[in-house]
Parts: C-alpha cells; sequence; structure tokens
C-alpha cells in the first residue's frame, strides 16, 4: 500500500448519492455530508472538479421504455443534473468552499456555461468545480462527460463512486462469492465488456492516460476519505495495456 499524489482529480458521482437514504430527490443531511467530504479532500490539496447525475430526480430510461425519442429523454436527464449541481454548489460554499457549477447545456440565470479554459482557471484558483449537463449532447452517458472533462482539464485520475467497493466479474450483490479485481487494464474493461464505464469512455481515458479508480461511494465520508489516496488499499484501478 503506497500514497498516491495526484494533484487533480475528475470524480464522478450518480446523482443517487445526493437521495441518501431516500427513495427519490436530493436529501439535505446527505448534500451536506457529500459537501463536508470533498471539502476535507480539498484540504489535502487537491484539486477537485467532478460530473454529477441526475438518477435521483429523473432516469430518461424510463421514457424511452414508454416509447419516448432518445434526445428529449436524454436532455431531461441533463436537465435533472443542474438540480444536482446547484444544490451540491450551494451545500459546499455553506461548508465555506469556494464553489462553482459549471453547465454543457446553456442556463446562463442559473449556472455558469462551461468553458474548459475557465475551468481550468478556477482550479488553479483554489475552486471545486461541479460539470453538470452531461456532454450537453444526447446519446451520451455521465461516464462520457466525465471522460471528456477529465481529459480537458488536465485530470491526473478519474474517480469513480460506485454502490460497490470495486469491479467484479458480475454483480457480487447477486453473487457473493465473487472476488473483487484490484487492477485491470483498459484493453481487459473493453474485452471482457464489464460494465462498469461505458466503452467510449474507458477508450478516452486509455488514448489520454488518464487511470480510473472504482470505489464505494461510502469512502466519500469524511472519515474514510484518506484511503482514497492509499493505491491498493481499496476499489480497483484501471490503467495501462
Amino acid at each position: 500500500m503506497t500514497e498516491i499524489n495526484p494533484k487533480r482529480v475528475l470524480l464522478k458521482l450518480s446523482g443517487e448519492t445526493l437521495s441518501g437514504n431516500d427513495p427519490f430527490g436530493i436529501n439535505v443531511t446527505a448534500c451536506h455530508e457529500l459537501a463536508s467530504a470533498l471539502a476535507s479532500l480539498q484540504q489535502k490539496k487537491l484539486q477537485i472538479a467532478l460530473v454529477i447525475g441526475g438518477g435521483n430526480i429523473f432516469r430518461g430510461a424510463q421514457l424511452i421504455s414508454q416509447g419516448m425519442p432518445r434526445a428529449p429523454a436524454d436532455y431531461m436527464g441533463m436537465l435533472a443534473t443542474l438540480i444536482n449541481g446547484i444544490a451540491l454548489q450551494e451545500a459546499l460554499i455553506a461548508k465555506g468552499c469556494k464553489a462553482v457549477a459549471m453547465s454543457s447545456l446553456d442556463c446562463p440565470k442559473a449556472v455558469l456555461s462551461y468553458d474548459w479554459r475557465q475551468a481550468r482557471n478556477f482550479l488553479e484558483t483554489g475552486h471545486l468545480l461541479i460539470f453538470v449537463g452531461g456532454t450537453g449532447y444526447p446519446y451520451f452517458t455521465t461516464d462520457t462527460a466525465a471522460a471528456v472533462r477529465a481529459c480537458e482539464i488536465g485530470a491526473h485520475v478519474l474517480w469513480k463512486a460506485t454502490n460497490v467497493d470495486g469491479i467484479y466479474p458480475d454483480d457480487p450483490r447477486l453473487h457473493p462469492h465473487l472476488k473483487k479485481f484490484d487492477h485491470l487494464s483498459y484493453s481487459e474493461i473493453l474485452a471482457q465488456k464489464l460494465k462498469v464505464m461505458d466503452a467510449t469512455a474507458v477508450t478516452l481515458c486509455r488514448d489520454n492516460n488518464i487511470p480510473i479508480y472504482v470505489f464505494n461511494k461510502s469512502l466519500l465520508r469524511s472519515e474514510q476519505f484518506p484511503d482514497l489516496l492509499k493505491e491498493g488499499s481499496v476499489g480497483t484501478t484501471i490503467d495501462g495495456d
């Protein structure tokens, strides 16, 4: 187990991170707990940007299955991420953080429009960034949005918080006997079609030499965050060929 020292991190979070124990929506306690954990990480001199989903508010797949075209369903999902981003931005500001939400989907009265140069400047001046609106286009997942933003801001690692403690051959909640992978290559993820991230996101990270670190979102609790800075202690690392 060794200390790792990324300077700039792109964190991918699901919208459900903000719902806490509630079935949907934004749980204020969960939102503020996440803000506290992010503030603690920032005190480690990390430059943090994150991409957050909107599944706690809206899932486009539900309407697609009922006959809605993919494009409008995806745009509705992007709008849900704006709501989450604004909530997290305000929770972070309440904790004393300099936080800015930036959207790929232009909504200037609510959040700043995304610009990669401005985003880098914000990170260099100690702001925590929240990227919302996905890529701004339908047919792309928030995983892909996270990979694109990681490339644009020059992130040293992409962290993906999930509901399990890493990557398994199958769902460990259904197959508890399975052993977790500690390390996988990009090629192994793609060849085995492991569903931790979509293929476009993995390929972007591979082509730009950005390692992916998959871990349980419970580690974002402030008392556990040091484990995120120890290679091999928790989660699964994806890198190399």
